[in-house]
């Protein structure tokens, strides 16, 4: 079978890739070697600019030219890396062959050498998958997130005087407002956005055990530590780690992977909600033309999308934790573990995404059923209670608490009604007899 969206083994790259379209880019392999050619080139760039000595004559004209390789780099290019990688069996070499040959081919024979100075496949890979992790947060995550955040600040805001009984431990509880358990949710978000958001995102480059051994032996009168620091923080925007061994050591990287698991857990926690609300007839779902529920039962609509963003999310968080986990550990100044694995950090980026999209399109489905939460309301006068006997302890009322709890733990059913009894009961004032009448399940929803 060739490989097509019906024959790929991954869903990521079969069944949701129409969805999963923008984030090839940067998580390819496609997308990994063309950053690796972004960063050849900008290194090769900034030798010039330093200037190390034997650039100093390369002409900056040539720049453009130069940026326009990555810039304006195809699939036949990348599959042509790839034919120079079956000879080289290394990837990164043939990233530097390629460039030669463009070299050569402009007339730049006299500066071939200096693709590629004095460094280790790990300096390109370090720095290039940082960038293209940020480029595809920047591009493809934040905007989807701080939709999904739009919505439910619209939502919210609409709800945000419905009256809903709460429930704890899966019992009824002091009434909550609807817009105000979304409000949850939201400042939930925004707080562990602004975590992830205050991450570095961190890149190893010094060489083959990251002391600049090679440019050391050969340029030793130039900082090779202040050129460092330079490219990697002006030129890439990215943020040098200052001792490292052959790799980066990946823990600013963990600590934004552990984040992105946080904000799923967060979403993980909105899903499950949303389902118990529609479970429970909280809500309605909008039905589209065409559409089926159930293969079996045609009334069916069922909440697939807050399903479907559930087990994403699992997806998605089990491979942030390995990874988090697995990157900062290498044997000695480097073992190969770390390369395998980080070419997987697309897949939980992509099931992130899905979720997001498919929480999206379940809160568009959603339509408030008023007359249900309204019910729920009127059944479950036992919620007062609280205000009650707090009320009665402010006026220093005898054992408050055990009186309502004596009403309220019966057998039968607490109604409006035998509230209302127990009240007129009271030895209080009219006027606390008033102020504790007021008191509704509907109105009884804090602040």
């Amino acid at each position: 079978m060739e490989l097509t969206q019906l024959t790929a083994i991954s869903p990521v790259d079969g069944r949701y890739r129409a969805q999963l379209s923008p984030l090839a880019v940067y998580f390819s392999e496609y997308a990994l070697i063309r950053y690796r050619l972004l960063v050849e080139v900008e290194y090769f760039i900034a030798l010039c600019e330093w200037p190390l000595p034997p650039l100093k004559t390369f002409d900056k004209k040539n720049y453009p030219v130069l940026r326009s390789i990555y810039e304006n780099f195809s699939e036949a290019q990348a599959a042509e890396i790839k034919g120079i990688e079956r000879t080289t069996n290394h990837d990164v070499k043939a990233v530097e062959y390629f460039l030669k040959k463009r070299f050569s081919d402009m007339g730049l024979d006299a500066y071939r050498e200096f693709i590629h100075f004095g460094l280790t496949s790990q300096d390109i890979n370090n720095t290039a998958t940082p960038k293209s992790f940020r480029d595809a947060l920047s591009a493809v995550y934040y905007p989807l997130l701080n939709e999904l955040l739009q919505k439910l600040q619209t939502l919210a805001a609409g709800w945000d005087n419905v009256p809903m009984l709460a429930r704890t431990h899966g019992q009824p509880a002091s009434p909550t407002r609807l817009g105000k358990e979304l409000n949850v949710f939201i400042e939930r978000l925004q707080k562990q956005k602004s975590l992830l958001e205050a991450l570095p995102f961190a890149a190893k480059f010094g060489g083959a055990t990251g002391n600049f051994n090679a440019h050391h032996a050969a340029f030793p009168a130039i900082d090779w530590k202040k050129f460092a620091d330079n490219f990697v923080n002006n030129s890439l925007q990215l943020s040098r780690s200052q001792y490292t061994t052959q790799i980066e050591h990946y823990d600013y990287f963990a600590a934004q992977l552990d984040a992105l698991k946080r904000i799923n857990t967060v979403l993980l926690d909105l899903a499950r909600d949303m389902w118990t609300y529609i479970s429970m007839d909280y809500f309605k779902q909008k039905i589209k033309e065409g559409e089926v529920g159930s293969s079996a039962m045609p009334h069916k609509v069922n909440p697939i999308d807050f399903e479907n963003a559930e087990g994403n999310i699992g997806v998605a968080n089990a491979l942030f934790g390995h990874l988090a986990a697995k990157l900062p550990v290498s044997r000695l100044q480097r073992d190969l573990t770390d390369s395998t694995v980080l070419r997987n950090t697309g897949v939980p980026m992509a099931h992130s995404v899905l979720a997001m999209k498919s929480l999206l399109k379940g809160l568009d489905k959603l339509l408030l059923h008023p007359a249900a939460i309204a019910a729920d309301l009127d059944n479950n006068w036992a919620v007062v209670a609280e205000g009650i006997q707090t009320i009665l302890r402010r006026e220093q009322y005898p054992n408050p608490y055990e009186a309502l709890k004596a009403l309220t733990r019966t057998n039968g059913v607490v109604t409006k009604e035998s509230i209302a009894t127990f009240i007129q009961s009271l030895d209080v004032t009219d006027e606390v007899k008033k102020e504790l009448s007021a008191l509704s399940p509907q109105a009884y929803t804090g602040v």
